[in-house]
């Protein structure tokens, strides 16, 4: 396992440990985290849920630096970054719905824009090609990440200025989880339907 990949691995591993720290009733074993009275409230354990996110969120463009430039790049290493992205960026996304702190669409969206690229990118797979990352679908997974970053920070700086900027990054990247599905749908339309097949036979 090569540097990369074993950077990948952490982001997994922060992933699954920042799941139970958001998830864990920590009121339940008397553990309460002090809310500081600023904008309107804030609480210590989203703050260091933030900060294992920002960590987690840095191994992605990490890991794939090093990989590109070091030549490193394997089919088990973009396997496993495919999973840790989705599965950082999507659990946080769905726990922060459940807890009333973001908009349940755009979990909905972009969990099932995933499912939809992901099919395309099977069914590619099975036909011998591979589908190649886009633009407006790397535009959208940094602007969920900072998005994300700023609603663990309850929105700093740009609370004090009253510019929702964690909600409108957030809905932006919702949009562009759209737009990348078309264009991932648009560019592989004759092999989902079979129509590179019959005009190759």
């Amino acid at each position: 396992m090569n540097l990369p990949t074993k950077i990948t691995v952490v982001r997994l591993i922060l992933t699954v440990v920042l799941i139970i720290f958001l998830c864990f009733p920590f009121y339940n074993v008397g553990v309460v985290f002090p809310t500081y009275n600023v904008l309107g409230g804030v609480s210590l354990q989203y703050i260091i849920a933030g900060v294992i996110f920002v960590i987690a969120s840095l191994t992605d463009f990490l890991d794939g630096y090093l990989a590109r430039k070091n030549n490193l790049v394997t089919n088990t290493g973009k396997m496993l970054d495919a999973i840790a992205d989705k599965a950082l960026v999507n659990s946080v996304l769905i726990i922060l719905a459940g807890q009333n702190m973001i908009s349940e669409i755009i979990p909905v969206v972009v969990v099932l824009r995933d499912i939809v690229v992901n099919a395309i990118k099977m069914e590619a797979a099975g036909r011998g090609r591979v589908v190649a990352a886009i633009g407006s679908g790397k535009l959208k997974t940094a602007t969920l990440m900072v998005g994300t970053t700023l609603v663990f920070f309850y929105n700093a700086p740009f609370e004090f200025i009253n510019i929702s900027v964690a909600e409108i990054l957030l809905y932006i990247a919702t949009i562009l989880s759209i737009v990348s599905a078309i264009q991932y749908f648009n560019m592989n339309k004759a092999l989902i339907f079979g129509q590179e097949e019959k005009t190759n036979s």
